[in-house]
């Protein structure tokens, strides 16, 4: 079978479109921009209210490249309805590069199987430039729980099963998910109990009403810090940033463990491949400057960066691993 011409030198451009599930994407792209790029304001529409950690890295990042690009670029919150309305806008924006999109672990990692009817696809309507940043997710438990170790904790779910409930930030986060995960990789019946948030599961658990909680490091560093919580293992399989470092990974107690909330960029696809590997090339700069890996790791995040097929292979395995959580579990959006 012969390779289609355009679809070999979009492949040879930047090296974006041989991921699985792009080629369709990277046949369609136009071969090259049309004029110098950046000529005017580039937007990043991030699909969650100002405060979050996407939306606080997406900040670092617009900061960084106005700098770089002598151009400004401007934040566009448009959060609700799970990120789908905002990543509606991203994939409807005009492909020449002055629209980006915001991805992360909910909207293009756990969307596509939690919500059949999905108006957009990834890895067809979009073209991954990198991943920005991982939070790892951390098991806490309140101080009287009667465990100090994952393997305690284990332990007493098999010995009870069903009688230890945790709480999550909500049906179908990152944190049920991931939680969700961990009990079938261990093999065991912990009950869930969802909140409208991480904030009221958290307020809670440190109130003692609940006793296990799955949260992002970045939410949970002061209170461990404190001592008000106990850690009891990290979802990556990279170490956290200090001060969480010491807190062994789940990984350590079950083999091959990985999971972690995350965002990257990515733009529309028939963006030129070109501007994906200007963004790329200049993302990686930056996230390879120790002054922006030290602000990053200031909030118990880890800087990500990679190539447009490295972030391409890694959405398709996130994609592939949450499907298989969300079918697992009978897990439904607001349940």
């Amino acid at each position: 079978m012969r390779t289609n011409p355009t679809r070999r030198r979009a492949l040879a451009l930047a090296g974006v479109a041989g991921a699985a599930g792009l080629a369709g994407a990277a046949l369609a792209a136009p071969a090259l921009a049309q004029s110098p790029w950046p000529a005017k304001p580039v937007r990043f529409i991030v699909p969650f209210p100002p405060g979050q950690a996407a939306d606080i890295f997406a900040r670092l990042m617009a900061e960084k490249l106005t700098d770089m690009w002598k151009q400004q670029v401007v934040v566009e919150n448009k959060g609700g309805g799970s990120g789908i309305p905002a990543t509606e806008a991203g994939k409807a924006a005009a492909p020449d590069g002055y629209t980006l999109m915001v991805v992360s672990s909910g909207t293009f990692g756990v969307n596509p199987s939690l919500y059949p009817d999905l108006p957009y696809k990834p890895l067809v309507d979009f073209l991954p430039i990198s991943n920005i940043f991982l939070v790892p997710l951390v098991i806490v438990g309140h101080p009287t729980l009667p465990v100090n170790t994952l393997g305690e904790l284990i332990e007493l779910a098999k010995k009870e099963p069903g009688k230890l409930s945790y709480a999550s930030a909500g049906p179908g986060t990152s944190q049920h998910l991931s939680m969700e995960l961990f009990k079938l990789k261990a093999g065991v019946d912990i009950v869930h109990i969802p909140y409208k948030g991480s904030g009221p599961a958290m307020s809670d658990l440190l109130g003692g009403h609940v006793k296990l909680m799955m949260d992002s490091t970045a939410s949970a560093l002061n209170a461990i810090r404190d001592g008000r919580i106990k850690a009891l293992a990290v979802t990556t399989a990279r170490t956290a940033p200090a001060p969480l470092d010491n807190i062994p990974p789940i990984a350590k107690t079950l083999p091959g463990f990985d999971a972690a909330g995350w965002s990257g960029l990515a733009a529309p696809a028939r963006t030129p491949l070109e501007i994906v590997a200007r963004v790329n090339r200049d993302v990686t700069t930056l996230l390879n400057d120790d002054a922006v890996i030290r602000q990053i790791e200031q909030r118990a995040a880890i800087p990500a960066p990679g190539t447009p097929i490295q972030f391409a292979g890694f959405i398709k395995k996130e994609i592939d691993t949450w499907g298989e959580v969300v079918k697992a579990t009978g897990t439904k959006p607001g349940t």
